[in-house]
């Protein structure tokens, strides 16, 4: 058996804002296993300036990763605790390399077509007129969930969108998920949590900056709108220190990125302990390319949450890989008429 790794850059077909920054690239990484001339691929889905392994040992880990490969998936994990998305597209690609179709890797009834996954609109920052277009875009294209981005422009732009919203749909016609990216000062955050209380929103994502678990969990305790915690989950390893952190801090959501949380393995760990403190839990993509985006939304299928989950980013890119994942009234389909347009010759 033999492994390589590959560097790729995303570009955006727009530039992309969030409370951190706004991004018009994104890059990402493949590993390409081979053995009795079969072939697997792995995504690994590091998001600079957010992801825990964004190190600059990332790269030497990786030609580490490819030189050790006959470890095996499970030693290999453990190997690379620190490397959450470098376990996920180790673990993606010996799937790929078992599976018979290398990017059919969890068969179900949604790689059958048979089957959708409910998934929400994301909505970008920006001014008031380009977050009303993306809304009313979305609306159009039959989203039922909408997830705003919010935080980086004034707080009252943001509450006058909402209401834009409420005026023309109902919590039941549209559901609504805000996400902060911990934007909010923990001086200000409940009263602002207490403003958006009145648009009748889903739930509210990491309204605080990570590392904040005191405050964290007296919002939890407090606020008027249920809180998911996303950046918060990030390098968090042991399974010790995952349980504790839900504990001290006892959310109502958490979200899941499998890039950030170790892969498969990592992100089901995360979802026992959130079930055991009936904790509930979606599951969302970190801006992969359509590989790792084809694996994430195969195994979320297979959880069986009925929750829209964050999975629509696959016609972000301007050079995205042409894949079987279609976006059809705020559903995720799997379309076997196409195919994937990925050429491992190349790598």
């Amino acid at each position: 058996m033999k492994a390589a790794y590959h560097k790729y850059i995303l570009d955006f077909k727009q530039p992309s804002g969030t409370s951190r920054g706004v991004m018009t690239q994104k890059e990402t990484w493949f590993i390409i296993i081979e053995n009795n001339q079969k072939k697997g691929v792995g995504e690994c889905g590091i998001l600079r300036g957010l992801s825990c392994d964004d190190r600059p040992d990332y790269e030497e880990k990786l030609a580490w990763t490819c030189e050790n490969i006959n470890l095996g998936v499970d030693q290999l994990w453990e190997a690379l605790i620190e490397f959450p998305s470098i376990q996920f597209g180790v673990e993606m690609a010996f799937q790929s390399l078992a599976s018979e179709n290398p990017f059919l890797l969890f068969p179900s009834a949604f790689t059958n077509g048979e089957k959708s996954i409910p998934i929400n609109g994301l909505i970008w920052m920006g001014n008031e007129a380009f977050m009303k277009q993306q809304i009313e875009v979305k609306l159009a294209e039959g989203f039922h969930c909408l997830k705003l981005k919010i935080g980086a422009i004034d707080f009252n732009e943001e509450l006058k969108l909402l209401g834009y919203i409420r005026q023309n749909f109902t919590p039941e016609e549209v559901e609504i998920k805000v996400d902060a990216n911990g934007a909010f000062d923990k001086s200000e955050a409940l009263n602002k949590l207490n403003q958006l209380a009145g648009f009748k929103l889903h739930s509210i994502e990491q309204p605080i900056q990570k590392n904040n678990t005191d405050s964290m969990s007296e919002l939890c305790k407090s606020t008027p709108i249920p809180i998911a915690l996303d950046e918060e989950l990030i390098g968090v390893f042991s399974l010790e220190d995952k349980e504790q952190l839900l504990l001290k801090i006892m959310p109502q959501y958490i979200i899941l990125k499998p890039s950030f949380v170790g892969g498969f393995r990592g992100t089901n760990e995360w979802i026992l302990l959130a079930e055991k403190y009936n904790i509930k839990w979606w599951i969302t993509s970190a801006l992969e390319s359509n590989i790792g985006l084809n694996a994430i939304a195969q195994w979320t299928f297979l959880k069986d949450n009925l929750m829209p989950q964050g999975l629509g980013t696959g016609a972000l890119y301007t050079n995205n890989f042409d894949c079987q994942l279609e976006v059809s009234q705020g559903q995720l389909w799997f379309n076997n008429d196409k195919e994937f347009c990925f050429d491992f010759i190349e790598y």
